[in-house]
């Protein structure tokens, strides 16, 4: 069990192994997989995944004897690192910048998101203990915004997420094209626009 308070971080830390050599080996995975899936979708095979990340096949189906395992342990990572992000920006900037910064880093792990949600069942525990991370996260953000003046008050996390993901979902010429089009959204949100 871990100190967080998303639950999301327990299946993290589960997973993960405890030995150094191991653990190197399962982060490098992870890394690799959460490129792959973002550049060419599902359907990266796992050889690619593992030649990305320096080790052999077998490594790799050691740490994950499945590819549903792999897309859910690469998938809760990206949430529980964005749960950690939203605590760590809350600490350290006005409650408006930390949720437009936490907003800016849930845009880069939709894209992980769409490729594993294409692999995994939308009912699935990790699904759902992930998605209540997000929600558990992201909530008090809002809620700092909204209470300091900064975020409209008729709107719940859900409403926000679910604007963000609609914002996400297309496909950009370029990043500046996206970020243009998140800070649109944004001045959406905002209290007094």
């Amino acid at each position: 069990m871990t100190d967080s308070p998303f639950a999301v971080s327990e299946i993290v830390a589960s997973r993960r192994p405890h030995r150094k050599d191991a653990a190197r080996n399962y982060d490098a995975l992870i890394t690799a997989a959460r490129e792959a899936f973002a550049e060419r979708g599902a359907d990266v095979s796992l050889e690619d995944v593992a030649r990305r990340a320096g080790v052999g096949i077998g490594t790799l189906y050691r740490n994950f004897p499945t590819r549903r395992e792999l897309f859910e342990s690469v998938y809760a990572d990206e949430v529980n690192a964005l749960c950690q992000a939203a605590v760590e920006l809350s600490e350290r900037l006005e409650p408006w910048e930390a949720l437009a910064a936490w907003l800016n880093r849930f845009v880069g792990y939709a894209a992980t998101k769409r490729a594993v949600r294409e692999a995994l069942d939308g009912e699935s525990e990790i699904f759902q203990t992930c998605r209540e991370s997000m929600f558990a996260a992201g909530g008090p953000l809002l809620e700092r915004a909204q209470k300091a003046g900064a975020a409209r008050t008729d709107m719940e996390i859900g409403d926000l997420l679910r604007l963000v993901s609609g914002v996400t979902a297309t496909a950009f010429e370029d990043d500046a094209q996206r970020d243009r089009v998140l800070g649109i959204a944004l001045d959406g949100v905002r209290a007094g626009r």
